[in-house]
C-alpha cells in the first residue's frame, strides 16, 4: 500500500510564497504520474499540477508562471513551489500519484494540507 504524506502548508500573505512536499511511504519502482490537486470550500477538487516520471509538467492556467512543480525519482517525492500565492489558491492541498495495476492504474491520495492566504 503506497501512502502518500504531505507537508508545508500553512498560512501566508498574498504575494508570498510556500512549498509543499510529498513523500511515497513505500519504495517501489513503478509510480508514475506525482502531483497536486486541491479543493477550496464549496468547490470541486481541481488539478493544480502534474509531473511524469519522465519529467514532463502540466499546470492548470490559474497556477502557470507562479507555481512549480519538481519530483526526485529516487526518493518517490513530489514538490510544489507556490509564488505570488493569490487568496484564490486558498485551499486544502492533496497530493497525488499513480501507478499501474495489472491492466489498469491505481490512484493514491494524501490526506490534505491547508493552504491559506490572507491579503
Amino acid at each position: 500500500q503506497v501512502q502518500l504524506v504531505e507537508s508545508g502548508g500553512g498560512l501566508v500573505q498574498a504575494g508570498g510564497s510556500l512549498t509543499l512536499s510529498c513523500a511515497a511511504s513505500a519504495r517501489i519502482f513503478g509510480i508514475n504520474t506525482m502531483g497536486w490537486y486541491r479543493q477550496a470550500p464549496g468547490k470541486q477538487r481541481e488539478l493544480v499540477a502534474t509531473i511524469t516520471r519522465a519529467g514532463s509538467t502540466n499546470y492548470a492556467d490559474s497556477v502557470k508562471g507562479r507555481f512549480t512543480i519538481s519530483r526526485d525519482n529516487a526518493k518517490n517525492t513530489v514538490t510544489l513551489q507556490m509564488n505570488s500565492l493569490k487568496p484564490e489558491d486558498i485551499a486544502v492541498y492533496y497530493c497525488y500519484a499513480n501507478r499501474a495495476l495489472g491492466q489498469g492504474r491505481q490512484d493514491y491520495w494524501g490526506q490534505g494540507t491547508q493552504v491559506t492566504v490572507s491579503s
